[in-house]
């Protein structure tokens, strides 16, 4: 089995995600986006992976005039969708899926920067993927944009700054606007790269500071585990269906 990620900006690798597929034997690969400014990606065939993974990034969804790889990675993705493939997005890649499946990106209400608690839907909850979450975890936040819950999808999460916090199309394809997969090396990254985003005059509510990101080790290891349950169990699914 061979996972493919798309990667927007170097610091921003699947993290975890890398650390379990070589675990489990799976074969890996790439396309990093911020290679091709001015597009012209060239993106894998169908036939060379079977998961897709869809990184963050401080982009948005909307800006193909600044990055015109977006185009062709939003047509990447629904090709990949259209063709039955498990896909979970993260952060931007989970807007990216949104788009492709017919929701809306907008700014959110409040930024929202740190640790802070989702809470699931009774409908998640239920789901043997996720049924071995707590209520209300506590996950790592960095954005500042939304999306709606695509038509025909499950809503599977909300949080206070952010109604819509993930959800779940089909079988095979899980949006997430959280992080579960972040290490600490990507989260230094991000504090390093867009800290600007946490200074104080971009204090509020839902933003806290670079220290405080960077101070909560558990967490990090409490939402790789959690990862590594989900991405077990999807993997779990797959082989008992033969796919």
């Amino acid at each position: 089995m061979r996972i493919h990620y798309l990667q927007h900006v170097p610091f921003e690798d699947p993290g975890f995600i890398l650390t379990w597929a070589e675990r489990r034997g799976w074969g890996l690969g790439r396309t990093l986006l911020y290679d091709y400014p001015g597009g012209g990606v060239p993106f894998p065939p169908d036939r060379d992976f079977d998961w897709l993974v869809i990184m963050g990034g401080p982009m948005n969804v909307y800006q193909e005039a600044e990055y015109p790889w977006l185009a062709e990675e939003k047509a990447f993705i629904k090709r990949a969708a259209d063709k039955g493939k498990p896909i979970i997005g993260l952060c931007l890649g989970a807007q990216l899926l949104c788009c492709v499946l017919g929701g809306k990106v907008t700014r959110n209400p409040h930024k929202e920067i740190g640790w802070f608690p989702v809470t699931l839907t009774r409908e998640a909850r239920s789901l043997p993927l996720f049924s071995f979450l707590p209520e209300s975890p506590v996950v790592f936040q960095w954005h500042g944009d939304t999306f709606s819950i695509p038509p025909g999808a499950l809503r599977l999460a909300g949080s206070e700054a952010c109604k819509n916090q993930a959800f779940m199309y089909g079988e095979r394809i899980f949006a997430f606007q959280f992080h579960l997969e972040n290490t600490g090396k990507i989260i230094r990254g991000l504090v390093e790269h867009c800290g600007e985003e946490t200074a104080p005059d971009q204090a509020g509510k839902y933003v806290q500071s670079g220290a405080e990101l960077l101070s909560h080790p558990e967490y990090v290891a409490l939402d790789n585990q959690w990862m590594d349950a989900f991405l077990t169990r999807l993997e779990a699914r797959y082989a008992e269906d033969g796919a």
